[in-house]
């Protein structure tokens, strides 16, 4: 479970390249401790827990009083803890177990969960500043043409340009073997029940890809506009992607992600002339909660506006 933006990595996250028969291997382990305060017959203890294991609890009866936060169980409890299994059975004595509630323990666990990764990412960011490489995340939500703006750059740019893609989705290898297709090295990052990457699995797939000086890593984040906006990768730059099929609200119903955004491609533009979107108006909402944004307005399927976007990327290898 992401303890920041509430997703779960239940399902574990695996990472996979086009051609691999092992369905990955699972990167993700969750510990958890917990103190349990208990009051038998007037006489009080309390013992901490360190899982690393699945729970089954059996409540039959439960009382709470959410005054004083004291809960009255009548249940049993089914821990197994690694290799020696012990069951409390409280059916035949009343339990009370008082919880300490604290939103700025939860706040601290928030803070430390960015922290660490955006330690990490400084490091993501010095190590691709070494070996000049151009580091990009791309954020959008689903179906906004994130991985066909990546499968048109790589066949036009392929020989001038040697790039490396990390492809974030909850499931499937369909991405990474569109990737594969078009001629880039490739990393697929199944996270499961995770809605975002982090600057962790980055670094594990960079090693895995092995990606060499002088070049440009893609980096597909997973498809939504809320989660990945919190999460630094290392990347040069972040570029979100919107679409003419999505209304020209999106920046201000998404502020977050447009704020934290350098470049914002504004895609399927040759849809215009059959749609209600104003395309003057999305950028000026873009603009109001980032006045620094620069765009790119393309139609990945036609090729137009293409060449602005290559001429950027040439621009900023060259740096």
């Amino acid at each position: 479970m992401c303890d920041t933006c509430g997703c779960g990595h239940g399902d574990g996250v695996t990472f996979r390249k086009p051609g691999d028969e092992a369905a990955g291997e699972h990167v993700h382990q969750h510990e958890h401790t917990h103190d349990h305060e208990h009051s038998h017959n007037g006489e009080t203890h309390s013992h901490p827990h360190i899982h690393n294991h699945a729970h089954d609890h059996d409540h039959s009866h439960h009382t709470h009083d959410h005054g004083d936060h004291t809960h009255t169980h009548d249940h049993d409890h089914h821990h197994h803890h690694g290799d020696h299994p012990h069951d409390h059975h409280h059916a035949d004595h009343n339990h009370t177990h008082h919880h300490d509630h604290s939103h700025g323990r939860e706040i601290v666990v928030e803070q430390d969960i960015l922290s660490k990764n955006n330690l990490l990412a400084e490091r993501n960011r010095g190590f691709f500043e070494a070996k000049n490489i151009l580091a990009l995340n791309l954020v959008s939500s689903p179906g906004s043409g994130k991985t066909s703006l990546l499968e048109r750059t790589i066949k036009d740019l392929g020989k001038e340009i040697k790039f490396y893609v990390v492809e974030g989705d909850q499931q499937t290898m369909n991405d990474a073997n569109r990737i594969d297709a078009a001629g880039a090295p490739v990393i697929q990052i199944n996270t499961g029940n995770g809605c975002h990457l982090d600057s962790d699995m980055v670094n594990r797939a960079v090693k895995d890809l092995k990606v060499e000086d002088n070049s440009v890593l893609m980096i597909e984040n997973v498809g939504n506009l809320v989660c990945p906006s919190l999460f630094d990768l290392g990347e040069e730059a972040r570029v979100v992607i919107m679409s003419t099929t999505e209304g020209e609200d999106k920046p201000l119903k998404y502020p977050t992600m447009f704020q934290t955004s350098n470049i914002c491609i504004i895609n399927k533009t040759d849809l215009l002339p059959y749609l209600d979107f104003d395309l003057e108006k999305a950028k000026e909402y873009a603009l109001q909660v980032n006045h620094h944004l620069e765009f790119f307005e393309v139609s990945v399927k036609t090729g137009e506006g293409m060449d602005a976007w290559y001429k950027w990327l040439k621009a900023k290898m060259k740096k």
